[in-house]
């Protein structure tokens, strides 16, 4: 939630949707989060049984086509994330350069190549998600100095400015696309479609402990969020960036500083979301014994490599990280986040549920399913417009 993509909210979130619809739907996005997550959490052990991944619980509630289904769309989510990672990894980087030298020496596209080259490497060294231990304290570290120095200048920057517009800069039929593409963004803010994977690492009592994690994420841990966001708009008004430290105004070595600490928490963070698929990889292929055998490097050389140079390749073509984000909420967050855990309380209390409780949850279904569907029409219109305005591998 606190990783890189904190500093793009002002610009995907708060531009198209203005003050009341961008705070009022933020803070709805959090609670509808809250209780679907909660959803998920407290029938983590339907059946008597442990379910310690989203696809095996859905495949134990419905059958096997749902764990096909769940695994399909997990991936899909990860990678389009990653996807994500690498654009802000390569804005970090680029912001960074032109701190030193202006020029148009260097694009773009050439920080996305660096920064899926830092991926890489990281990958390689870091086998296992287990291993990275120091590097999620590190990882925190450098969230704290981005976000920190972001809403200090930005505050400085707000304070100091002449009066700012906030009006939707958008033509009427526009707006409408734009807005329903800011809905996307909205809940691919709070969530992940990984609940019962990060709760395999909780000792008993589950559920109440996973439930005590969500709610103090969804209090205490969703205040740097909102606070660069609702600052950065304050800030810069309709002109905030969808990388919020390129609106910044301030000392040069502190910029740099907030740039190459949102890089370097970006490739820690991309490891994460990238562990499930190396997993599954490294399982399909038979990676066994010592990460460090001669075999094994080579294998897991080779797999990430070609994993991340498709991530990289994908990240340069199309650098437009608002619409990645509503993409990404279309194709997977809303069915993960919102749409099964409904149908899987459903399915898991039928008979403790009323008739009113009943219709609720289907309620949500129908809701979902909807704004999914019409979230990704405007995604897919939203990426087709800036293809044709800045072409590809656009120099954002």
């Amino acid at each position: 939630m606190n990783s890189a993509y904190a500093l793009g909210y002002a610009g995907a979130v708060m531009v198209p949707l203005g003050w009341i619809g961008g705070v009022i739907g933020l803070m709805l996005a959090a609670v509808i989060s809250l209780y679907a997550n909660a959803l998920i959490a407290k029938i983590h052990e339907y059946g008597g049984k442990r379910h310690i991944r989203y696809r095996d619980l859905a495949g134990f509630m419905y059958a096997r086509i749902a764990f096909v289904v769940v695994w399909g769309l997990q991936y899909a989510n990860l990678f389009l994330i990653n996807i994500g990672f690498i654009i802000l990894g390569g804005q970090s980087l680029k912001a960074f350069y032109i701190l030193f030298r202006d020029d148009d020496e260097m694009k773009l596209p050439y920080f996305t190549a660096i920064a899926g080259l830092g991926c890489v490497l990281f990958a390689i060294a870091v086998p296992h998600l287990s291993s990275l231990r120091a590097w999620l304290a590190a990882s925190t570290f450098f969230s704290l100095v981005y976000i920190t120095i972001t809403f200090v200048l930005s505050l400085k920057d707000g304070i100091n400015a002449p009066p700012r517009g906030y009006g939707i800069p958008e033509s009427k039929p526009s707006r409408a696309f734009a807005i329903i593409g800011a809905t996307g963004s909205l809940v691919f803010a709070f969530n992940t479609g990984m609940v019962p994977e990060i709760q395999a690492t909780l000792r008993a009592p589950v559920v109440d402990n996973m439930l005590k994690a969500l709610y103090l994420q969804f209090t205490l841990g969703s205040v740097p969020v909102f606070a660069v966001t609702f600052v950065g708009y304050w800030a810069y008004g309709s002109s905030s960036s969808s990388y919020l430290l390129n609106n910044v105004s301030g000392p040069v070595w502190v910029k740099a500083l907030a740039n190459f600490a949102a890089f370097l928490q970006s490739i820690i963070s991309l490891h994460i979301f990238a562990s499930p698929t190396y997993e599954f990889l490294d399982t399909k292929y038979g990676f066994k014994g010592s990460a460090v055998d001669f075999r094994n490097m080579v294998f897991r050389t080779i797999v990430r490599v070609g994993y991340l140079a498709i991530t990289t390749f994908l990240s340069a073509l199309l650098p437009f990280l608002g619409d990645f984000m509503s993409l990404t909420s279309a194709i997977s967050t809303f069915p993960l986040t919102f749409i099964l855990p409904n149908h899987m309380h459903l399915v898991a209390m039928k008979k403790q549920l009323s008739t009113l409780q009943k219709n609720w949850h289907w309620l949500n279904i129908v809701f979902f399913g909807f704004t999914s569907a019409t979230v990704l029409v405007a995604a897919f219109r939203l990426i087709a417009v800036d293809s044709k305005t800045y072409n590809m591998f656009a120099d954002l």
